[in-house]
């Protein structure tokens, strides 16, 4: 009996000061999340096609009604090794956040051993006797968390696994826009390589014509030769064309973690740049905080390394710990489950750097420079972020008055180019005329190809910059445990309703 109270004596003690120090505030700041100053409205909102309402930009690529452009994002969010590689880093973090929450519990070793000795018969006795020692051992210890060192481990390791998941959110938004952006690129290279061709089977026709007027004595050698040299320097512009066109194709195949000829097949048939929607809308500038993954992640990182000061802050403090050991011991294995070979050892104990040579002190204060910095950071990716979003939307806008003057320029060089024609057959024109309007014809025909694409991509740009092309609810991370719990309360729920 004397046993059990002493037993009583030590253990209850120790156990309720386990769950005293366990309630403990941790040491360090708490995190309070930065709230940036946003300006109320878009500086550039110009064109009656940008309206400032709610961005639908989700899937923002559905909006050029384009199937194959889908179908290739769609792939591309399944088979590219960029995407592949951040969300093995996810899969890295959410790990390290299991090691760090596994610190909370006690940690359970078990150990044996089963020896044979003999002692010197010159030593103290039993000298000369051989002897069989049987042991097996449990050891047990629990670290309480008075001051928190734990908990803003925890705390840190979560905000870096939420951070990790931005990134690949981050990684996935720039996925679908060069995705989108290397798509328009092929087809702008194919508009451009057809719009050529319709301008050479043009200049061959004043060719012939030239060739006819020259044996009827109405032109000159010099014309022919004239026609001959416009059309052999249309003729030249083809290939490089081609080469735009196939090393897009290319560099799509890569995105979608194929070899680069994987979608030439798929391609090769024409189809013009996609129509622009009749109207974007970009929502409002504080919008940004909650889509744009690479601000989400700066918070995160932030929110990171704001717990590593309680971290470091903690080392300033004792650590307690209940250590524990039972097994048994026995000289003979009869005898080794008896109630006589139990053996055990427990009770609270504690450390404390009592002088580290200002060594915790100095890695406080690197931890909050380490923090300074990642606000820094959280407020130039806020900044860059409004930035671009403003870049994007001057350039879609300008590049949308471009495309349609350059579409009046093309109507207007098509109409010139046939009436010189038609006045230098009937001989009111010299030839110089029809070769200036096909050169004019054929410049403008090809900028005006070019700038569709332009403006295409500039679109794609500004949905980037807006954070389009993920869902924000979807990185938020999930405990495991609150997902139970729920299902758990609903069960509850519904046999009480029953």
């Amino acid at each position: 009996m004397l046993v059990n109270k002493t037993r009583g004596l030590i253990f209850l003690p120790a156990l309720a000061m386990a769950f005293f120090l366990g309630g403990c505030a941790a040491v360090g700041p708490d995190y309070v999340a930065p709230k940036p100053e946003m300006p109320s409205a878009w500086q550039e909102i110009e064109d009656p096609a940008v309206k400032p309402g709610e961005a639908q930009i989700r899937t923002w690529w559905t909006v050029f009604d384009d199937p194959l452009l889908t179908s290739l994002i769609e792939r591309a969010a399944k088979g590219n090794l960029d995407l592949m590689t951040a969300m093995a880093r996810v899969k890295q973090a959410r790990a390290q956040l299991g090691v760090a929450t596994g610190e909370m519990l006690p940690t359970l070793d078990a150990s044996g051993s089963a020896t044979r000795q003999r002692g010197s018969e010159y030593d103290i006795a039993p000298g000369g006797v051989t002897q069989d020692r049987l042991l097996g051992q449990l050891d047990a210890s629990w670290e309480i968390d008075l001051f928190g060192r734990i908990r803003r481990s925890i705390e840190a390791a979560k905000a870096d696994y939420q951070a990790t998941t931005e990134d690949r959110n981050d990684v996935m938004l720039t996925l679908y826009a060069d995705v989108a952006r290397t798509y328009f690129a092929a087809r702008t290279a194919q508009a451009r390589f057809y719009t050529a061709q319709e301008n050479i089977r043009s200049q061959k026709k004043v060719l012939k014509l030239t060739k006819t007027r020259l044996d009827t004595g109405l032109a000159t050698s010099l014309d022919v030769a004239q026609a001959e040299s416009v059309l052999a320097s249309s003729e030249a512009e083809l290939p490089p064309f081609k080469i735009d066109y196939y090393q897009s194709v290319h560099a799509l195949a890569l995105l979608l973690g194929k070899q680069p000829g994987a979608l030439k097949a798929e391609l090769k048939a024409f189809k013009p740049i996609p129509k622009l929607p009749a109207e974007v809308k970009l929502g409002m500038p504080a919008d940004l905080l909650r889509r744009r993954p690479d601000i989400r992640q700066a918070e995160r990182s932030l929110a990171a390394e704001t717990a590593r000061i309680g971290v470091a802050t903690a080392d300033l403090y004792p650590s307690f710990t209940i250590t524990g050991a039972f097994g048994v011991a026995a000289t003979d294995a009869g005898d080794l489950f008896k109630s006589g070979s139990g053996l055990y050892s427990f009770g609270p104990a504690f450390s404390w750097n009592l002088f580290q040579g200002d060594r915790i002190r100095a890695q406080i204060r690197a931890q909050d420079a380490v923090t300074e910095q990642a606000l820094y950071t959280y407020e130039q990716t806020v900044l860059k972020a409004l930035g671009e979003v403003e870049d994007a939307l001057t350039s879609y806008v300008q590049a949308r008055i471009r495309v349609e003057a350059l579409k009046r320029t093309v109507q207007a060089s098509r109409r010139t180019l046939e009436l010189s024609v038609g006045l230098y057959k009937d001989g009111l024109k010299d030839f110089q005329s029809v070769l200036d309007a096909q050169r004019s014809l054929f410049s403008y025909a090809n900028e005006y190809a070019a700038a569709q694409g332009d403006t295409a991509a500039n679109l794609v740009q500004l949905y980037k910059a807006l954070g389009g092309g993920w869902q924000p609810v979807d990185s938020e991370p999930k405990k495991k445990e609150e997902t139970e719990q729920k299902a758990q309360d609903g069960k509850a729920g519904g046999k009480s309703a029953s």
